[in-house]
């Protein structure tokens, strides 16, 4: 059977998001078409293409999951491969794995005012050949961060180092470390998550980081969750849980924001209970900034903290001042040799998967424009985005997009309208859009979308906030504008 060509709604991307979006929306308007592009050849985005040893969520699965398909695994922190397994049984049960389209990767969207729709254009990546599609709505859900390469710096004498060099984002199968001296440069979740699982094997690992990061251990299974899940029906248990994880993390974070130094003394001392007598946390853990001006990196049952006592990982808080043929020379003299080096130092972050933008024949300038609720751009007709929190799970966020742009299609069919476009407003101050001072944020300046700095362009970063805005706001705000 040939697949259509037009379609009421196109979904741009079959990780998370794209999933959670296919479901609400097949869910909601059971009439309507849709379809689901993947540029890879499976599906589960982030949780399928990362293969480095480890991998694992770092926020509660209970917030992770879905809200219509609560996450009733084990484990509160879960392997990459339970994702994976949770996200292609969600995909099966709602029947979305039949309507995504793989090794299509959209490279332009144009918008027509006359014609009241997007013209995509498609390269398929397994056999070179292009095509067009046309969709009435189209929803970006293919998060922020490229696909294709990771970021790796230009560091001197890179070329002459003998050893292995390995990005986490392109983790080679056969990578054989065992008995090897191992340096992992960088000092965020996926540092922390390779060490303590690749230490097993290695015969010595290394932590090298520029700048410490805020590390907090977390319970890998919760037993007050599987005390719920046995006294409750499922459902309620679910809503209890979901409850108390999202109001736990959401309240450290803001918590933190309005007292720093207070936070800054207990994760002192929360991570000094795992951690051997005479480890220098001030100099390897203790970092500049207040805690959530980056991200807090969680780990699963201290098992960091726990590997530092062994002899085999160790941290260095230095400076990288080259590349030499056995490993990396520091700034401070010291030299660390290492079979393998892993720069775990962060993506390289593109808005929309890197696609072109026009609206009426003008290119859009994606870092022009505002956001409007954090999930619709300034004066870009019928479309929307997920991009989820960076101070709680991903999830949380994308479901509330999901059901906001599912009550919006629902509105314009009620009023037999056609297109909805967000009006910018004069005088708004921009903001970033995710507040964070992440380097891999910071090399983004200009490309990402901002916010504004009020309603309903500003940004909450607050779950409980967001909720109230999306799903019990008016439709017809007089921001948004509409036409038949």
């Amino acid at each position: 059977m040939s697949e259509a060509t037009h379609l009421n709604v196109l979904i741009v991307g079959a990780g998370l998001s794209g999933i959670d979006a296919a479901v609400h929306v097949s869910r909601a308007f059971p009439a309507k078409s849709y379809a689901v592009l993947e540029q890879r050849g499976e599906l589960g985005g982030t949780w399928s293409l990362f293969q480095y040893p480890g991998i694992r969520s770092d926020s509660d699965m209970y917030t992770l999951g879905f809200g219509f398909r609560p996450w009733d695994g084990e484990n509160a922190i879960a392997d990459g491969a339970d994702i994976l397994c949770y996200l292609r049984e969600t995909a099966a049960k709602y029947g979305v794995d039949q309507r995504i389209r793989y090794h299509h990767r959209a490279t332009r969207f144009s918008w027509s005012t006359d014609e009241k729709c997007w013209t995509v254009a498609i390269e398929h990546v397994d056999t070179g050949e292009t095509s067009t599609l046309t969709c009435d709505f189209l929803f970006s859900t293919s998060g922020y961060y490229d696909y294709d390469h990771g970021y790796t710096p230009d560091w001197p004498g890179l070329d002459a180092y003998r050893g292995t060099l390995v990005h986490p984002q392109h983790w080679p199968k056969d990578l054989d470390y065992t008995g090897k001296r191992v340096v992992v440069i960088g000092s965020g979740a996926t540092a922390v998550t390779l060490i303590p699982s690749m230490a097993r094997e290695t015969a010595h690992i290394t932590m090298l980081q520029r700048t410490p990061t805020y590390i907090v251990s977390q319970p890998r299974k919760d037993p007050f969750a599987k005390v719920l899940n046995k006294i409750l029906p499922g459902k309620l248990a679910a809503k209890v849980i979901h409850a108390r994880y999202a109001a736990v993390t959401i309240g450290f974070y803001e918590f933190c924001r309005r007292n720093p130094k207070t936070a800054r003394a207990l994760l002192e001392r929360w991570a000094k209970v795992h951690l051997p007598d005479g480890f220098d946390y001030a100099k390897h853990l203790r970092p500049p900034y207040d805690p959530w001006d980056q991200r807090l990196c969680v780990v699963p049952g201290a098992d960091l903290f726990k590997a530092i006592h062994s002899h085999k990982v160790d941290i260095v808080t230095d400076i990288i001042e080259r590349f030499t043929t056995n490993g990396v020379a520091l700034t401070s003299g010291r030299e660390l040799e290492a079979d393998i080096v892993v720069t775990a130092t962060g993506l390289e972050v593109v808005p929309m998967g890197k696609a072109e933008f026009y609206v009426d024949g003008e290119q859009i300038e994606l870092g022009n424009t505002f956001t409007y609720k954090a999930m619709m751009l300034s004066d870009v007709p019928n479309f929307a985005f997920v991009i989820g929190y960076s101070n709680a799970s991903w999830t949380l966020k994308a479901d509330l997009v999901c059901e906001y742009v599912t009550r919006l299609l629902d509105y314009m069919d009620q009023h037999n309208l056609k297109v909805v476009v967000p009006r910018l407003a004069e005088g708004l101050e921009p903001k970033p859009l995710l507040d964070l001072t992440s380097g891999y944020l910071q090399r983004a300046a200009g490309k990402l979308p901002v916010a504004g700095d009020r309603d309903p362009w500003r940004l909450k970063h607050n779950w409980y906030f967001d909720k109230k805005a999306l799903r019990n706001s008016r439709i017809d705000d007089g921001v948004v504008a509409f036409s038949e």
